[in-house]
């Protein structure tokens, strides 16, 4: 028996280096949203109680508005990076617009549901007398900014699609910098209180829109790639969304599953649960940023039909989340100590959440994983697989996370079922990245 060859260690730099270059400014450019929100939450925090609480509800409807629509990227990304592949890239930008123009239709729809039901979707998420009103005022102004957002999505996707994410991390400090700049100015320099918070936000959001779409525009210009509304393309960005709504719907619905359940279990343990729920998200962020790596190297290899070198390049990425997610995990167990009491003082939901936050801990080689395959087949425009993956996931999940409160083990058993549904995932992505089904050359999957 012959021995294979082992992978030159030039190839190994190359990739160390191609993964590196994407996913560190990626990673900066992921936080962008979330810091808004806590910008948001440290000037309007100054108002009062009744403020805060109604930028709390509000801004709950806001992201989960705009993540359902993470899509707009993902697609975008894989899309465009084909056609880079190709060498073709008036039409990789051709390709963006349609994502973008999609991203503008999609989110006029979301602004006209909006305004006139926001008292309906506060009351919906139970706010206060006292914050409801808050709650709609800031909600409605803010989701004029919902159409920027959108648009910001599917052109943070046509840059990593032609491997630039150097830019999106650019843009995403200078929205940040100008939305605190604009909150403190229109808040307590015009006395606009929360209204001043939700229009610094809209303001900074559609400045940030507007360099997207003066880099794509130049692009455009160049490459001699057309404007226009294409509304074949835009039907087609569409379709090649759909699944990856599908898939990012059954995700938000594990999420709020889980934090329901935790509810149930009682006041420390719900405490408990928002502690390692907000750190399971920023790790989340860590490894997302290795997954959007894999989305532009992967579909750049395909799109110039080196089915050989997408392999290759995937094998790697799997190192690399497994590496990072040791490291994660390890970065976990080291600053418990500090980590804990940094949100709470009640030894009561300290003793709840550190089971629980060594389960996270030691789950987080199998998320590197799961992240890295999860880009891996977007890069290859994968939609439809991953969508039924995670309805799989989903129906897995459920009874087992439901079954908590009846059979007892707390937070910990229910952090257990959260490792279960990674694994879950790991199992359906292994199983297609073996199959070799998702490596499908040329410009169009």
């Amino acid at each position: 028996m012959t021995q294979a060859p082992a992978r030159p260690r030039a190839v190994r730099r190359q990739h160390d280096r191609e993964i590196v270059m994407l996913a560190v400014p990626a990673f900066g450019a992921l936080v962008a949203e979330p810091l808004f929100v806590m910008a948001d939450s440290a000037i309007v925090g100054h108002l009062g109680t009744a403020q805060l609480a109604g930028l709390g509800v509000a801004s709950a409807l806001l992201m989960t508005s705009v993540s359902v629509f993470v899509f707009l990227a993902y697609a975008t990304t894989a899309a465009v990076a084909r056609r880079v592949g190709a060498g073709d890239l008036p039409s990789a930008i051709r390709q963006g617009m349609d994502g973008i123009w999609l991203a503008l239709l999609l989110g006029a729809g979301v602004v006209a549901v909006v305004l006139p039901t926001a008292p309906a979707l506060v009351d919906l998420f139970g706010a206060s007398d006292t914050a409801s009103p808050y709650a709609i005022t800031y909600l409605r102004i803010s989701s004029l900014g919902i159409p920027a957002m959108l648009i910001v999505l599917a052109a943070t996707g046509v840059l990593r699609g032609l491997q630039d994410t150097r830019t999106p991390l650019y843009v995403a400090v200078g929205g940040f910098a100008a939305n605190g700049v604009l909150n403190v100015a229109l808040v307590y320099g015009a006395g606009f209180g929360i209204a001043g918070s939700a229009w610094g936000t809209v303001i900074a959001q559609w400045g940030m829109a507007a360099v997207y779409l003066i880099v794509v525009l130049r692009g455009a210009r160049k490459h001699g790639a057309s404007l226009r509304p294409d509304f074949a393309g835009i039907r087609a960005s569409a379709q090649a969304g759909a699944p990856l709504l599908v898939r990012t719907l059954s995700l938000r619905a594990i999420l709020m599953i889980t934090t329901a359940v935790a509810a149930r279990l009682g006041d420390s343990d719900i405490a408990a649960h928002q502690i390692i729920l907000s750190l399971w998200s920023l790790l989340a962020f860590a490894l997302d940023a290795i997954a959007i790596a894999g989305q532009a190297i992967i579909g750049r290899y395909l799109g110039a039909g080196d089915a050989q070198g997408a392999r290759r390049v995937c094998r790697r990425m799997v190192e690399w989340g497994f590496g990072v997610g040791v490291v994660l995990g390890l970065v976990v167990v080291l600053a418990r100590p500090v980590f804990l009491p940094l949100f709470t003082s009640d030894s009561t939901v300290t003793d709840t959440a550190l089971p629980a936050l060594m389960i996270v801990a030691l789950s987080q080689p199998i998320s590197g994983i799961v992240f890295v395959l999860d880009g891996v087949l977007m890069g290859a425009g994968d939609g439809p697989y991953l969508a039924w993956a995670m309805l799989i996931t989903l129906v897995v999940f459920t009874p087992f996370a439901l079954l908590v409160p009846v059979f007892g083990g707390g937070l910990t058993a229910l952090w257990g079922t959260m490792t279960l549904m990674m694994t879950v995932r790991l199992l359906t992505l292994w199983f297609r990245t073996r199959s070799g089904r998702w490596v499908v050359t040329g410009v169009t999957r």
